[in-house]
Formats: structure tokens, C-alpha cells, sequence
């Protein structure tokens, strides 16, 4: 029996909405009681609107080029060491992981390793430490081994100077965000920063896939520091890192003067990082030449300016010049930028007020014209979002806020699974949050309280991430098939699934009818917070065709054939 329910769907404005939704259990697909269902499903239903502008909404129907990519690869996580093996149990032991944080880490596909340079060559100039870091005790091998185990991936961002690179530097400007150059030296010059570039090496020595490098050319401190520590080993290719980042917004206009670098500088340095600036710093100098497949990943930019990026291409022309098949010979493997979805605009600096739902933000058009510009060079380098986030303290510039009857915890989680949608219809290959944990619990300033989990348990957003992975992780994006409520088509071999979203803030929501073909039920999941499964309900369809309610939390729709 055919079941009407009146709803009322309410906006900030005091505009109204009503409309019908109709559900009914028919399984004869040719009689006259289906044709006047099929009609009154399609009854009613207007089209909603919004206020995206239209060079932030996708393309309809467009199948990007290229290797699809599976939905879980937009779940990534920014962590420290210490979020793997600080055991408040055990607080000493930095030789094991604490499992109720690697339960928690094991929510996301990647992990973003904020890695200091400190850590492994603290003191002395060369002195290289891994497993233990002579900074922290802590045990890379062990981390490392264990995201391999368990199917995680990881970036690792080496990241500020080390305390005794700091110490060349005059005390009104020693900062560990000062570009990776001893103090005096030339920040065009790439020979400036043979000492990171040695340092980025080791590691890629250490934790890359080339078994045969030139051991003699790797160096570790191997003594004892008292009578039962277990000193460093020298390693090669141990085959648990195929990502490294070099720096962190590197184009940053914060700061003193040695914390910025133009493009320019930024390419020099990061030639020196890539291959020793194409071999000439020596044997032992660069990534790719410890590890020619080792990936590297420009350090995510601030400004999220494509300009900045260019022109680091146009410093590969002139001073790297082409190879033989005529591309040019670029000093990096991934783009990456960093974008906070609000009110503000990081690339003219103006300041924001709130954070807002990533539709209604200017992300679409700045992923596209990444991606564009990715595509336009032979190497088709992928572009990488490697921060983005939302806080929950209602202070920030940066915040999620409570819409409706949802909380603000519900809301971050709504948005942060609405932008790994967002990011994968423009062709972003991976998407890491910012972060595990907030940085200052309680804390009022911007990104203080953008963490995905609290203690040992998951926040909202992070089920949401979860459910999804579980639902659907492996399916790949086809393409967008309606604007408003925003459709997805994602598939899986003979399996297809649709994600529909209404994209706005205001507590919208509205109908759609989707078209199932064949299928004669329709399997509907909704995120739940708290759990580990998203909810599920089954429902008959009409000639394929189904009326279905879409909110501001994304519903997932599968037809099913029997």
C-alpha cells in the first residue's frame, strides 16, 4: 500500500519547501497501478537551488582521463610519531605501538608523517639516527613496518631544520621554519641545501625499495648511549616507504624573512632534494639517487597558488632543462597544495570568518585548474590535497558550526566526507586531513580543534570515514550525474553505487528520482555516529525508478538485481 508522508524542509532564509515522498511495495512492473505510481514519484519534484557559484560546480556527465581512483584514497590523516607508540600506560616505551591509537589510525587509507628533520640528525651535523632517533627515542622502523602491515600508506613530509643548522643563524632569527640553508648561503642556489638533500638520502637509503645502493655511502650513529640501549643499524632498502614530501609551505608569507622561499628558491631546493640538482652534489645527495622510484611530493603550498607552481616549472626549463623524450626534467612527482574550506580567500590573504561547506566554496575551481595544469605536462604528475579540515571550537576562523538540530561534531563530520566527495569529481588522487588528534584540546586559535578523534574514540567524522571505507572504499568515481542534489556514480566491477548530497549549509533538503535500471530493490545506507556501519534499509523500486529524500549528510543507493 502506497504510503504518503508530508515533510517540511526548512532554510535560514524563511523560505519554505514542502513536497511528498512516496515509497510504495509493487512488484508488477507492467500494470496500470505502477505507470500511475511511476507518475506520481516523478510529481512534485523541483529542482533545489543554491548559491554555488557555477565555476565551482563539476561537469555533468564527464568521465575524467586516466586511472580511476578508488574513494579511499580521499581518506588520509596528518600524524606525529608519538600518535603511534605514546602509551600513557607506559609512557617510556617508545619500542612498541599503542594499539588503541593503531586502531584509531587504521580508520584512514594513508598517513601523512609530520617528520622533523631534528629528529634524525640531532646534535652533531651527520649524525643519523632511525630506530631509535636520538630526539625522542622514538622507533621508525617499528611505525613504518606496521602501517606496511596493515595496507596503510605513508607520506613522509621531512620537515623544518635541525637544531644545529638553527645555530648558525643570529639569535633574533633562529627558527626551525627557516629555509633549510645554513646561515649566509644563497637561497638560489641548489647546492645551498646539499645538507637536506643528504639527509633526504639516508632516508630514502634506509626506507626505500633499492636494495642496491652503495652501503658505504650510508651512515648511522651506532653507539651505545647507556648500557641496555639498542643502538642504530645501517639499513637498505627495506621497501616501507615509496612517498616523501620535501618541507611544509615553503611559500609561506607569515613569519621572518629566512622562513620564505619564492618558487624559484623553492625549485632550487627542491632540485637539490630530488636527485643531488641531477647528480651534481655528489654520490650521496637526493632522493632519487638513493632510490630512483621513490616518489617525491612538492611540500603543500599555503597559498594554494597554481602561479607558484608554474614557475617552479618554468625554473626546471631553464636550469634542468628536457630529457630525451622532450619533457621537461621536473624536480618533483606530485603536486600538492594545502585548502581550508571558508569564507576567506588564501590566495589574496583575505582573512576568514567561519568555515564553510566545501560546495559553497571556491575548492572546485582551484582543484581544476591544479589538475588542468598537471595534465598539461607529459609526466601527468597527480595533484595531492595533503591539508584540509574543519576545527569544532566555535573561536576559529576555521570552524564547523551546529546547523539545525546537528551538533557541531555532526557537522564537521558531514563536511569532511562532503569534501572527500568534492575532491575526487575534479580528479585530486589523495586527500589527507589535518589531523588525528586536535593540537590543543579546549584551544580557542585556528586549527587548535580539527582532530578527527578524541581519546581513544572516534569522532563523528571519522565513523563517517570509516562506514564509507567499509561501504565503498574500493569503488571508483565515474562521474556526477545531477548538480543539486549533487549525484555520484561510483562502481565496482558489475557493481554500481550513487552518492547523493544536497550541497549547502543551511539544513536543506529535497528529493531526487534516481534511475536504478534493472533493479528491482534498492539497497539506501545512511552514516550513523558512533558506529562502525552505516545504516541500512531496502526498499522496491518502480519500473528501476525510486523517489528518495537527500539531506546535507550524503546517502549511499545501490540497485539490486533479485
Amino acid at each position: 500500500m502506497p504510503i504518503f508522508i508530508p515533510m517540511i524542509f526548512r532554510l535560514k532564509t524563511t523560505f519554505i519547501i514542502s513536497a511528498i515522498v512516496f515509497l510504495c511495495n509493487c512488484n508488477h512492473e507492467t500494470s496500470d497501478a505502477d505507470s500511475i505510481a511511476v507518475k506520481n514519484i516523478t510529481a512534485g519534484v523541483k529542482p533545489d537551488t543554491n548559491h554555488i557559484d557555477p565555476i565551482n560546480q563539476p561537469q555533468l556527465n564527464y568521465a575524467r582521463p586516466g586511472s580511476p581512483v578508488p574513494l579511499k584514497n580521499m581518506f588520509g590523516i596528518n600524524a606525529y610519531e608519538w600518535n603511534f607508540e605514546e602509551n600513557p600506560g607506559s609512557p617510556n616505551d617508545r619500542k612498541h605501538i599503542y594499539e588503541d591509537n593503531m586502531a584509531l589510525i587504521k580508520t584512514f587509507s594513508a598517513v601523512r608523517h609530520y617528520l622533523n628533520w631534528d629528529r634524525m640528525e640531532s646534535g652533531n651535523k651527520g649524525d643519523y639516527t632511525f630506530n631509535p632517533v636520538f630526539s625522542g627515542n622514538w622507533t621508525y622502523d617499528v611505525i613504518y613496518e606496521r602501517c606496511k602491515q596493515d595496507g596503510i600508506l605513508v607520506l613522509a613530509d621531512l620537515k623544518n631544520i635541525p637544531d644545529w643548522m638553527i645555530n648558525t643563524y643570529p639569535a633574533s632569527s633562529r627558527d626551525n621554519d627557516n629555509a633549510p640553508v645554513p646561515y649566509g648561503k644563497s637561497l638560489d642556489d641548489p647546492a645551498s641545501y646539499i645538507d637536506q638533500a643528504k639527509m633526504a638520502f639516508q632516508f630514502a637509503a634506509r626506507y626505500g625499495y633499492n636494495k642496491t645502493v652503495d652501503k658505504s655511502q650510508v651512515k648511522v650513529v651506532t653507539k651505545k648511549r647507556w648500557n641496555d640501549d639498542v643502538p642504530n643499524q645501517p639499513n637498505i632498502g627495506m621497501g616501507l616507504i615509496k612517498y616523501i614530501e620535501c618541507g611544509n609551505e615553503r611559500d609561506r608569507w607569515w613569519g621572518g624573512d629566512e622562513t620564505h622561499q619564492t618558487a624559484e628558491q623553492y625549485a632550487a631546493n627542491m632540485s637539490a632534494f630530488y636527485d643531488g640538482n641531477m647528480g651534481k652534489l655528489g654520490p650521496n645527495a637526493g632522493v632519487k639517487t638513493a632510490d630512483p622510484s621513490m616518489q617525491v611530493v612538492m611540500g603543500g603550498l599555503a597559498s594554494a597558488d597554481i602561479k607558484y607552481v608554474q614557475r617552479m616549472i618554468n625554473w626546471c626549463k631553464i636550469h634542468r632543462g628536457y630529457k630525451k623524450d622532450g619533457s621537461i626534467n621536473l624536480c618533483f612527482d606530485v603536486i600538492n597544495y594545502h585548502l581550508y574550506s571558508n569564507n576567506g580567500d588564501v590566495r589574496t590573504h583575505k582573512r576568514a570568518t567561519t568555515g564553510i561547506a566545501p560546495e559553497l566554496s571556491n575548492d572546485g575551481s582551484i582543484a581544476n585548474d591544479f589538475v588542468k595544469l598537471a595534465n598539461s605536462l607529459p609526466q601527468h604528475p597527480e595533484v595531492w590535497l595533503t591539508e584540509t579540515g574543519y576545527d569544532i571550537n566555535q573561536e576559529s576562523y576555521q570552524k564547523a558550526e551546529s546547523i539545525g538540530s546537528k551538533t557541531v561534531l555532526q557537522d564537521q563530520a558531514d563536511w569532511i566526507l562532503r569534501t572527500s566527495l568534492l575532491y575526487i569529481r575534479y580528479g585530486i588522487k589523495r586527500v589527507f586531513y589535518y589531523q588525528l588528534f586536535d593540537d590543543h584540546a579546549g584551544g580557542t586559535t585556528q586549527y587548535a580543534t580539527s582532530g578527527l578523534n578524541e581519546g581513544i574514540k572516534r569522532r563523528p567524522a571519522a565513523d563517517f570515514i570509516l562506514q564509507t571505507t567499509k561501504l565503498m572504499g574500493n569503488y571508483n568515481y565515474i562521474k556526477t550525474i545531477s548538480k543539486d542534489p549533487l549525484v555520484d556514480q561510483y562502481t565496482l566491477g558489475n557493481k554500481t553505487m550513487y552518492v547523493l548530497t544536497i550541497p549547502d549549509e543551511t539544513g536543506r533538503k529535497g528529493t531526487y528520482i534516481l534511475d536504478l535500471g534493472k533493479s528491482k530493490t534498492a539497497n539506501i545506507y545512511h552514516p550513523k555516529t558512533g558506529a562502525d556501519l552505516m545504516d541500512k534499509s531496502q526498499v522496491n523500486t518502480i519500473n528501476g525508478k525510486m523517489k528518495i529524500e537527500v539531506t546535507e549528510t550524503p546517502v549511499f543507493v545501490e540497485g539490486v538485481l533479485k
